[in-house]
């Protein structure tokens, strides 16, 4: 099956049977869904959504069906077309939106299509308002209106612009520093809406721009998430092209990657340390990252003299934590930074702004401002456990065998070590118990989450 019902919307791959992939029926059926629990949840009539999608293939076709769910049942819809997610969280608050969605698959590969449900903050809905969503559509409890009461389509594609505008009017973005700083940067959009988005704020930012994949097609030249070994044609080509820099987003604009000016990777897991360095050095607070981010963030955090704290992973758990300790940035270590002064949601736009801002403070190449912060490498590793296995016995049977330690069970178990640290989750879906390892060498995270594996394997007996 590749259709995945989760507390944070629904995604698939395109055609196939209903209820085994995303079907127009079963896009129909969860767009209704979620019609339905806003109108619960506001208890109110004249109820107002704000819609946009990323450049997949499939985007028309899922856009026309859910923006005409909500119609047939009275919801009227603000259209913005081809955008970003967090564009779309930025107009539901600007509009006085009620929710909205964002119809993207992320860094999901091209035969895949999501809708992500957000709330009247432009926020990620939370667990329980999730839950509730699924219970509704389960039970196809819907009540679509009559012939004089559809709602009405308001087409708005000046989005984009407007929300890099609220990028560029942020205190923390220099933009006069950044002209001066005359850098030339090679975009990677991957064909979607990004590279349409990042360009336009880099060239009022008087940037010069290299477009590499900016054609908003949807035909993904590589797979679409940031990491490294998908991203050689950027990192060949910044050192041709002899740029300052490569910025790679994925499909929906909420995940950020740095490649330096020698062709290496910045590391996902340094944009958010890069950028919350900057912004802590000029509104000193605390930040917030989830429990599988990079130690590097907490180093950086101390040395601002703020406190750090770790929430469960997901988004929707890292901003409550965020509000939570009035955290002045936060984010995950896959490239999200989240800026409050702005959105409560992962912006590419805002990290770029505070990214380049940074840079030319500290007149530094990107290879030296990386140097500069504490190196840490990670280990990322699955050990896959037959069915009749209890996964979360043997994750109580590691935080006991690990009590001594600097344990934390909020999201499977986390043990910190004095110098690395090791998570294990457990997958919602499959019998797998995922390893995350972070040390000071690479062989270190290695070895480290090979002795975790082979304690685990003694505990399951196999």
């Amino acid at each position: 099956m590749t259709l995945i019902k989760s507390i944070s919307g629904i995604r698939g791959t395109i055609g196939g049977k209903t209820g085994d992939n995303l079907t127009p029926v079963d896009a129909v059926k969860f767009a209704s869904a979620y019609g339905t629990w806003l109108q619960n949840y506001c208890n109110k009539k004249d109820l107002k959504v704000v819609i946009g999608r990323d450049a997949r293939i499939s985007g028309p076709m899922i856009h026309n069906l859910v923006v005409n769910t909500l119609i047939a049942l009275g919801i009227d819809v603000i259209d913005l077309g081809l955008s970003t997610t967090p564009t779309v969280e930025v107009a539901v608050p600007m509009e006085n939106a009620d929710g909205g969605i964002i119809l993207t698959a992320s860094h999901n590969p091209k035969q895949w299509n999501a809708l992500k449900l957000l709330n009247e903050k432009g926020e990620f809905l939370s667990g329980a308002e999730g839950l509730k969503i699924l219970e509704i559509a389960e039970a196809e409890a819907f009540d679509f209106a009559d012939v004089d009461n559809l709602g009405e389509i308001q087409i708005n594609d000046s989005y984009m612009d407007i929300h890099i505008d609220e990028v560029l009017d942020l205190p923390l973005v220099d933009i006069d520093a950044v002209k001066a700083a005359k850098f030339k940067v090679v975009v990677d959009g991957v064909n979607s809406s990004g590279g349409i988005i990042i360009p336009r704020l880099l060239k009022l930012m008087g940037v010069e721009v290299v477009e590499l994949y900016c054609e908003p097609n949807g035909h993904f030249p590589h797979n679409p998430e940031p990491l490294k070994e998908h991203l050689t044609d950027i990192s060949e080509l910044v050192v041709k092209e002899k740029a300052d820099l490569g910025i790679v987003v994925d499909p929906d604009v909420d995940r950020l990657a740095f490649i330096s000016e020698d062709g290496e990777m910045f590391g996902e897991e340094y944009t958010l340390v890069a950028v919350a360095d900057y912004v802590l050095s000029r509104t000193p607070g605390n930040t917030v990252s989830n429990m599988s981010s990079s130690r590097a963030l907490r180093d950086v955090t101390n040395k601002h003299n703020g406190t750090y704290e770790a929430s469960a992973v997901g988004e929707v758990n890292v901003v409550e934590l965020m509000k939570k300790n009035n955290a002045v940035i936060g984010g995950e270590g896959n490239g999200g930074i989240i800026y409050p002064e702005l959105h409560y949601g992962r912006d590419s736009l805002v990290g770029v702004a505070l990214f380049l801002t940074h840079l030319a403070y500290k007149k530094m190449k990107v290879s030296e401002l990386r140097a500069s912060y504490p190196e840490y490498y990670m280990s990322k590793n699955k050990i896959e456990l037959t069915p009749m296995i209890d996964v979360d016995a043997i994750l109580l049977a590691m935080t006991e065998k690990y009590r001594s330690e600097d344990c934390k069970t909020i999201d499977g178990v986390k043990i910190d070590f004095a110098e690395n640290w090791v998570h294990l989750r457990k997958s919602n879906t499959e019998p797998i118990i995922r390893i995350y390892t972070e040390a000071a060498s690479q062989a270190e995270a290695d070895s480290l989450a090979l002795r975790v594996i082979d304690e685990i394997k003694a505990i399951a007996g196999i």
